[in-house]
């Protein structure tokens, strides 16, 4: 099972709806998905279930609710380790770990695990490896190809110990300043937790506590939002786009070398449009997409707007399943039958 975040300190690129369309293009092609919300605002949740659904998954009152804070409950109040998770069924293919507002108070735990990690602590390794066991219970129950994991835009303790469960990660981008300077900053830190949970790592005390590895491997960019005129970015986003590659290789990949292009450069992903019209269309039809249909709403040009990104969304899908070693579909169903 390949585990993948989607991730970024700066907020607003986009990276929810990212992580949103990108497992249902991959549960399309015939992959077994499973989504761990682990960003405390839970957008991505509210995504894929209703209101009603998400009171019925958020009540504690049934079963400690249904949502990463029920299977949290048990640590948190220091009455037992971390209990299976529940993952809904969005369709056969694709299951989701419902988030929950509630995580924000995990926080200070895990700051503090972190820290007691180093002395050898066995209930602070517990607390810091909780996402990653959680996300591996649940994935091997729905026996998933892969867990697509969405966390907020910070540098807090819920995203570290998110982002060290997670073998690969994927940087959604807006092409302007903030998103540049956001990579200034990611690449940096992404390294230094790599450094830091090596260290702690091999001061476990207890043997049966399954850890990530905290690989933590960045594997592209995918740049999102930008526009685009006679089939070419329009200016005002052209500046920024031009700086994203050598920007990505020297801060998150820590590599020099001569001046890279976004045609060439191989960890550009994919650029995706703002389908801006059809985002209202997709969140009252509680679909991605494209998946739209002519009932929907999506005639005219619309239909030819879901048709384009369906062809993004299945490229992008693509290399990211390559790009993290999945393999190929057809030997894959091979493999079932």
């Amino acid at each position: 099972m390949k585990t993948l975040a989607f991730f970024n300190n700066k907020g607003g690129v986009g990276k929810t709806t990212l992580a949103y369309h990108l497992a249902w293009m991959l549960s399309d092609q015939g992959r077994r998905v499973l989504v761990v919300d682990l960003d405390p605002q839970a957008n991505l949740t509210s995504m894929f279930l209703t209101e009603d659904r998400l009171v019925q998954v958020w009540d504690t009152d049934v079963d400690s609710g249904q949502s990463i804070m029920g299977a949290l409950d048990p640590l948190i109040r220091g009455l037992g380790d971390v209990r299976e998770p529940h993952a809904e069924r969005i369709n056969s293919r694709l299951y989701l770990v419902p988030g929950d507002l509630a995580l924000s108070g995990f926080e200070s735990e895990l700051s503090e695990a972190w820290g007691n990690c180093l002395d050898r602590r066995e209930p602070a390794f517990r607390q810091t490896s909780a996402f990653h066991r959680i996300a591996s219970m649940a994935a091997a129950r729905v026996q998933a190809d892969i867990a697509i994991m969405d966390v907020g835009p910070n540098f807090g303790a819920i995203n570290r110990a998110a982002l060290i469960s997670a073998a690969h990660v994927v940087v959604p981008l807006a092409p302007d300043l903030f998103s540049l300077q956001g990579l200034r900053n990611l690449g940096p830190t992404l390294r230094k937790w790599r450094e830091e949970w090596a260290d702690r790592k091999g001061r476990n005390p207890a043997s049966d506590i399954p850890l990530p590895e905290g690989q933590i491997e960045p594997i592209g960019y995918v740049i999102l939002q930008f526009g685009i005129r006679d089939s070419r970015p329009v200016k005002a986003y052209e500046r920024w786009l031009n700086q994203i590659p050598d920007t990505y290789h020297h801060c998150v990949l820590d590599e020099r070398g001569d001046a890279r292009s976004l045609v060439s450069d191989p960890s550009c992903l994919g650029l995706v449009k703002h389908y801006r019209s059809l985002v209202p269309l997709a969140m009252e039809a509680r679909k991605p997409i494209f998946h739209l249909k002519a009932a929907d709403g999506a005639i005219g040009a619309h239909y030819e707007a879901v048709q384009h990104c369906a062809n993004a969304f299945a490229d992008l899908a693509a290399k990211i399943s390559d790009s993290v070693g999945l393999p190929p579909i057809v030997a894959q169903l091979a493999l079932v039958s």
